[in-house]
């Protein structure tokens, strides 16, 4: 007999691993994933080119700050200064990445348009960098976020 195989066992065979999204009511996708083995919640932003982390959250994820020549800027406007923060372990399910650079910059007003719409805010994002590293494949059918090992 000739098996189907499903897609969640073909990645799996290919040395990938699976982590649940959690899809908002505006259609974003949050993720848990730990930064220095401190666990917090992040957008998955694949439009966003770096991998960020709030300003404000530097102590509780052992974050340690350089002055950044980059300049954040979203969809919506130019933000203010940025840090950065090199060599952290950024962990997302079984992937781990143990030299993850992070841009630090105050998440406030995206926070703030979160918890209006009734959303957890959330303490960074994973961005195109992460998920280019990860070789990462997105699962919208199953809410699901792959990694290769």
């Amino acid at each position: 007999i000739l098996m189907k195989q499903t897609r969640h066992s073909f990645l799996k065979s290919q040395k990938y691993t699976s982590i649940n999204l959690n899809k908002t009511n505006t259609n974003h996708y949050q993720i848990k994933a730990s930064i220095n083995d401190i666990e917090g919640v992040f957008i998955l932003d694949t439009g966003a080119s770096n991998t960020c982390a709030d300003l404000t959250q530097l102590e509780k994820f052992k974050l340690i700050s350089e002055k950044s020549e980059i300049k954040a800027s979203s969809a919506t406007d130019l933000m203010e200064e940025t840090k950065v923060s090199k060599k952290n372990r950024l962990q997302i399910g079984k992937w781990t990445n143990k030299s993850s650079s992070l841009v630090l910059f105050d998440l406030n007003h995206i926070n703030s348009a979160l918890i209006e719409r009734g959303i957890q805010k959330v303490d960074g994002i994973i961005g195109a960098d992460t998920l280019k590293k990860g070789k990462a494949l997105i699962d919208y059918e199953k809410n699901r976020l792959y990694l290769k090992l």
